[in-house]
C-alpha cells in the first residue's frame, strides 16, 4: 500500500472516529431529586417531562431521576406527582461536560383532585399571593446591558425605576433606595453594591456574582409577616447548591473585571460553592484619562450540609472591598471644556475606601408536619472618606472634612413553619444587636455653634421582633387567605421601645376566578427603622439629637389589587395591579427642610444630621406586565408603570420626590437561533425626574464656594423643576460551544446603541482665569463669575465576554 492510501485511510478512520465521538458527546444528563418540602422527604415515581420532547423520567425509591439523551441546550422541565401540586423549571442548560443538577421541590395538593401548575416563575404561594416577581439563572445572565449585573437585571420588572445611567439605586413603586431588604437563601445582607451610598442601598457595580444565583424573587408589596424593617420591597436571592458529584471551575472575563468561580463536594454530606472577583477599573480609567480611579473586590460562598435525613445547615458569606483614589494627571489634547469638567471633578470628589461583609448559618430542622428555622448571622460595613481643599494634603488647615463610619450588626431568627388539615401557620422571634461608629470632622457642616465639628462616638442598640401568620385555602382551593401581624421594637427611643407602637398587621387574599385567571388584593402596615446615619448622629457636646427628638420607625400602609391571567401551555403570564402606599413619621433634614426620601441617588452619606419624624409622603400607581418564558426559541417581558410619588416637607404641602418618574416602560425580548447563538435587546423609557435648582446667590459668595467647592440648593424651590425623560437600548449577542470536557461562551453587549444623552442636573462652576483659578466678579468681590455647564450623561458601551467553565 503506498503512503499516500494508506495516510488516506488514517485520515478517514481517524474522521469516522471523531464523528463518532461528536455524536455520541452531543449527549448530555439531567439528574436531580424529587422532594417534599414540608418534611424533606423523597417523592417516589413522580414523573419528570421535558417540554416539547417524548422523553423523561420517573423518580425511584429514594426521590431520584435521571434523563440522558439529551443534546446541548435549554430545555424546560415539568414534575408532577399525585397528591402533589406540579412544577415547571425553565431555561434548563444542558452541556456536554457535566451532568445537569436539577433538584424538584413539590408542594402538596389538598385537595387531590386536579393538578396545578406552579412554575419557577409563575408561582404562586399562600403566604405571598400578590406583587410576586421571578427571574432565574439564565435571564439573569443573558440580560441585555445587565452586564451580568444583578441590580440592573430587575429593572425590566414592572414598579422598578432606575437613577442615573451609571448607579444601581432601586426604587420601587415610587420608593426611595434605602426601603428595600435583601436576604440571600434567607440570611439578611444589607449591601449589595459597590460604593454603597451610607444610608441607602445604591451603588454603580453589583457585588452579587450572577454565576452563583439560582433565582431571585422580587416582593414589591403583600410582605410575609416573617419579614421586617422594608417599605418597598424585599428581595429574596437563592444562591445554587455546590455539585454533589465533581468539581467545576467557572472563569468570566468581562469589561471591567475578572471572576473566578468553583463549585464541588467535601465529603459526602457537604458541598461548596466560591467565587472571587478582581475589577481593573483603575487601569482602565488611568489609560482613558479618567480623573478618577475606582477598584473594587468581592466573593461569595455557601456550603451546605446534609447532616441526616432531617437536618440541613447552610453557611455563607459576602463581602467587598472598595478604593476610590484621584488620578491628577492630565490627559494629552485636552480641551478646555474638557478641562473644567476635569479640575471640577477633583475639587468634589473625594478619598474613599469602603469594606463590607455579612456571614451567616442557617439550620433547618425538619418534622412530619413542618419544620424549624435558626439564622444566626452578622454584618459589618466599613465607610471612610476624606477631602482636603484643592486636593493640598500639606497642611491640615485644608482638611474640609475626614468621615469614618462603622455599622454592624448580630442577628438571630428562629421560626417554625407548621402545615396540617390545609392551615399554614408560622411564627417566630428576632433579636438584634447593632453597633454604630462615627468619628466625623467636617468643616462644610459645622455645629450650632459655627465650629467644626468634631465628633467621635459608638452607639449601641438592641432591636427585637416577633411575628404570627397562618393561611388557609376555601371554596374547593379556589379562594387564598392569608393573615398575619407582627412587632418590632429597638431601644433607639421612647417611641420605639415599645413594639406596641409598632404593631404591624396585613391581610391578603387571592380568588381563582377561571382556570387561570386570578384576583388578588393587600393590605397592610410595615414598619422600618431610620438609618445608622440618623441614629447615632451626636453633636459636639455628645447629645444623641435625634433620639433625644425620639425619632420614630417610619411607616407605610399598603392598600394593592390586581388581576394575574396565566397561560401555561403557551409558558406566558400577563398581570394588572393598582398600588397605594401612604408614608408617615419619615425622617425630614432640620438642616434644609427636606424629607431624606428625596436623597439617595448620589455617593456618600445620607441621614448624618438632625431630622424629626414629621414627614409624610404617599406612591400610587399602576402595573402592567406581560412575560413569555422560554417557548419555541423566543422569550421577552413587558413592563408598564404609570406611579406618582410625593412627600411633604414641614412647611410645605405634597411635592413630588425625587423618584416621582411617573412613566416607565421596559420592554426586552430574545431569539435563540441554531447553532446556540442567542440575541436579545432591551429598551427602556423613563418620565424625567424632579431636581432642586441651585440658589445662585447663595453658590457664588466666595466663602461658600471655598468652603464646599458645588452649587448649593435652593431649598425653597425643592424639586421645583424636572429633567427630560431618559430612554435607552441595550444589545446582546450570545455564542456558545459545548465540548466534551469544557464549555465556552462568548458575548457582545451594546449599552446605549444609539448614543442617547441623558439630561442630568447642570454643573454650577465659576469662571477660570488662565492660571486656573477662579475669577472673581469685578462689581462684587465677595463672589465669583459662576455659570452652569451642561452636564449629559450616556456614551455607547461596547462590552466582550469571555465565560470558561470546565
Amino acid at each position: 500500500m503506498s503512503q499516500p492510501i494508506a495516510m488516506k485511510k488514517l485520515l478517514l478512520l481517524t474522521l469516522l472516529f471523531l464523528s463518532f465521538l461528536t455524536l455520541h458527546a452531543q449527549e448530555g444528563t439531567i439528574q436531580g431529586k424529587i422532594i417534599n418540602p414540608i418534611n424533606n422527604d423523597p417523592i417516589p415515581f413522580a414523573n419528570i417531562i421535558v417540554q416539547g420532547l417524548e422523553i423523561g423520567a420517573v423518580s425511584d425509591l429514594d426521590g431520584n431521576y435521571v434523563i440522558n439523551g439529551l443534546e446541548p441546550g435549554l430545555y424546560n422541565l415539568k414534575a408532577s406527582f399525585v397528591g402533589f401540586k406540579a412544577k415547571t423549571v425553565f431555561e434548563v442548560q444542558v452541556t456536554k461536560a457535566s451532568a445537569v443538577q436539577l433538584d424538584f421541590e413539590l408542594e402538596e395538593d389538598a385537595s387531590n383532585l386536579q393538578e396545578v401548575i406552579v412554575d419557577a416563575t409563575f408561582s404562586r404561594t399562600e403566604e405571598k399571593p400578590i406583587s410576586v416577581r421571578q427571574l432565574n439563572a439564565n435571564e439573569i445572565e443573558r440580560y441585555p446591558g445587565g452586564n451580568r449585573d444583578i441590580s440592573r437585571v430587575i429593572q425590566s420588572l414592572p414598579g422598578v425605576a432606575s437613577s442615573a445611567s451609571f448607579r444601581n439605586d432601586i426604587i420601587i413603586r415610587g420608593g426611595a433606595p434605602n426601603e428595600n431588604k435583601f436576604f440571600i437563601d434567607e440570611i439578611e445582607v444589607p449591601v449589595i453594591n459597590h460604593f454603597a451610598t451610607q444610608g441607602s442601598s445604591g451603588g454603580p457595580v453589583g457585588i452579587l456574582n450572577v454565576n452563583l444565583i439560582k433565582n431571585v424573587e422580587v416582593l414589591s408589596g403583600g410582605f410575609p409577616a416573617n419579614r421586617m424593617n422594608a417599605l418597598s420591597s424585599f428581595f429574596e436571592f437563592q444562591l445554587k447548591d455546590g455539585r454533589r458529584d465533581k468539581m467545576l471551575t467557572q472563569v468570566t472575563l468581562g469589561a471591567s473585571e475578572i471572576t473566578l468561580s468553583n463549585e464541588g463536594p467535601i465529603g459526602e454530606k457537604t458541598t461548596y460553592i466560591f467565587s472571587a472577583r478582581r475589577s481593573y477599573l483603575q487601569a482602565l480609567f488611568r489609560l482613558i484619562g479618567l480623573p478618577f480611579l475606582p477598584t473594587f473586590n468581592d466573593f461569595t460562598f455557601k456550603t451546605k450540609t446534609k447532616i441526616n435525613a432531617k437536618t440541613e445547615l447552610t453557611v455563607l458569606g459576602v463581602g467587598a472591598i472598595d478604593q476610590f483614589a484621584l488620578n491628577f494627571d492630565v490627559p494629552d489634547d485636552e480641551t478646555k471644556e474638557d478641562k473644567e469638567d476635569r479640575l471640577y471633578l477633583l475639587d468634589n470628589l473625594p478619598i474613599s475606601t469602603q469594606w463590607n461583609y455579612a456571614t451567616g448559618a442557617k439550620l433547618k430542622r425538619f418534622r412530619d408536619n413542618g419544620f424549624w428555622t435558626f439564622i444566626l448571622s452578622r454584618n459589618m460595613l466599613n465607610n471612610q472618606s476624606y477631602k482636603y481643599a484643592g486636593n493640598d494634603e500639606s497642611s491640615e488647615d485644608n482638611l474640609q472634612y475626614n468621615y469614618l463610619s462603622q455599622e454592624s450588626e448580630n442577628k438571630f431568627r428562629a421560626e417554625n413553619s407548621i402545615f396540617s388539615d390545609g392551615y399554614t401557620l408560622q411564627y417566630g422571634v428576632n433579636y438584634e444587636f447593632s453597633r454604630y461608629l462615627i468619628e466625623n470632622y467636617d468643616t462644610q457642616f459645622p455645629d450650632e455653634d459655627g465650629m467644626p465639628r468634631d465628633v467621635t462616638t459608638i452607639s449601641l442598640f438592641n432591636s427585637y421582633g416577633g411575628f404570627l401568620m397562618g393561611s388557609k385555602k376555601y371554596l374547593d382551593d379556589r379562594l387564598v387567605v392569608n393573615l398575619g401581624v407582627r412587632m418590632d421594637g429597638s431601644d433607639f427611643g421612647k417611641t420605639a421601645k415599645n413594639p406596641l407602637n409598632q404593631l404591624s398587621p396585613r391581610f391578603s387574599t387571592s380568588y381563582q376566578l377561571k382556570d387561570n385567571l386570578f384576583w388578588n388584593a393587600n393590605a397592610g402596615i410595615y414598619y422600618q427603622k431610620p438609618p445608622y446615619t440618623v441614629l447615632g448622629y451626636q453633636n459636639n457636646e455628645g447629645a444623641y439629637v435625634n433620639q433625644d427628638n425620639d425619632v420614630k420607625f417610619m411607616r407605610s400602609t399598603h392598600y394593592i389589587t390586581g388581576f394575574e391571567w396565566q397561560y401555561p401551555a403557551k409558558n406566558r403570564k400577563f398581570s394588572a395591579e393598582v398600588f397605594y402606599k401612604s408614608y408617615a413619621n419619615y425622617p425630614s433634614s432640620i438642616r434644609n427642610g427636606i424629607a431624606l426620601a428625596n436623597l439617595g441617588a448620589d455617593f456618600g452619606v445620607i441621614g448624618n444630621e438632625p431630622v424629626t419624624s414629621d414627614a409624610k409622603g404617599r406612591a400610587y400607581g399602576l402595573e402592567l406586565l406581560a412575560q413569555q418564558r422560554l417557548f419555541k426559541g423566543f422569550y421577552g417581558i413587558a413592563a408598564l408603570t404609570l406611579v406618582r410619588s410625593e412627600f411633604t416637607n414641614p412647611s410645605t404641602g405634597y411635592l413630588p420626590s425625587s423618584w416621582d418618574n411617573r412613566f416607565i416602560v421596559s420592554l426586552t425580548a430574545g431569539k435563540r437561533f441554531k447553532r446556540d447563538w442567542e440575541i436579545g435587546a432591551r429598551w427602556r423609557f423613563l418620565g424625567g425626574t424632579p431636581y432642586t435648582p441651585y440658589d445662585l446667590e447663595s453658590s457664588s459668595l466666595r466663602a461658600n464656594w471655598d468652603l464646599f467647592s458645588r452649587g448649593q440648593l435652593d431649598y425653597t424651590r425643592i424639586n421645583g423643576e424636572r429633567l427630560k425623560s431618559f430612554h435607552q437600548l441595550d444589545l446582546r449577542v450570545d455564542k456558545k460551544y459545548f465540548y466534551n470536557k469544557w464549555n465556552l461562551n462568548l458575548y457582545f453587549d451594546i449599552q446605549n446603541a444609539y448614543n442617547f444623552q441623558a439630561e442630568q442636573q447642570a454643573n454650577l462652576i465659576p469662571q477660570r482665569n488662565d492660571q486656573d483659578g477662579f475669577v472673581v466678579n469685578p462689581d462684587d468681590p465677595s463672589r465669583y463669575l459662576i455659570r452652569e455647564v451642561a452636564n449629559p450623561a450616556g456614551t455607547v458601551l461596547p462590552t466582550v465576554g469571555v465565560i470558561v467553565e470546565f
